[in-house]
């Protein structure tokens, strides 16, 4: 999988709530950024071109970490570990603000199969929600950790939740 940070117990105990997985390590879970100058979609594959060369990550609690990996060495631990994204591929959030438009419109996809060519970074997707343009300009994508179900932590589950909020003014 993409990465994972642990914490040794003392400094688990130094945070906020910490969530241990064994005795003595605590298990950070990072979302993942990656941007992109524009992107292609035909519904099942998204190919963002121009992508930056570094894929962005951080976690929240119990302990708050950033940085940042290259795009092809986040691509090539995608099958890494136990649960990795190819056993469990994650939910994303693509941002984007159509031709025309003045506001953003996002859309909830499904990542699985990257593949990094030049400059460019193709999935093949599943769309769960919203709609994916056919192209469209400057792009981030916004990656879940663990393929978490659409839970009201999630960037995709706040997504979702903030269009039924609009939809009930």
């Amino acid at each position: 999988m993409p990465t994972r940070t642990y914490l040794d117990k003392e400094e688990a105990e130094m945070t906020q709530t910490p969530t241990t997985n064994t005795e003595d390590t605590v298990l950070l879970e990072e979302m993942f950024v990656q941007i992109a100058r524009t992107v292609t979609s035909d519904q099942t594959t998204l190919t963002m071109q121009d992508v930056s060369p570094s894929t962005l990550y951080f976690s929240d609690r119990p302990e708050r970490v950033v940085g940042h990996m290259t795009t092809e060495q986040f691509v090539e631990q995608w099958t890494e570990g136990p649960n990795s994204f190819f056993e469990d591929p994650p939910n994303a959030v693509l941002s984007y603000v159509g031709t025309g438009e003045d506001m953003p419109s996002d859309a909830v996809v499904v990542l699985r199969d990257p593949v990094v060519s030049g400059s460019s970074l193709s999935y093949s997707i599943e769309v769960l929600e919203g709609a994916v343009p056919a192209e469209s300009g400057a792009v981030t994508l916004f990656i879940d950790p663990l393929g978490r179900p659409l839970s009201p932590v999630s960037l995709a589950g706040m997504n979702r939740r903030d269009r039924r909020r609009d939809r009930r003014r």
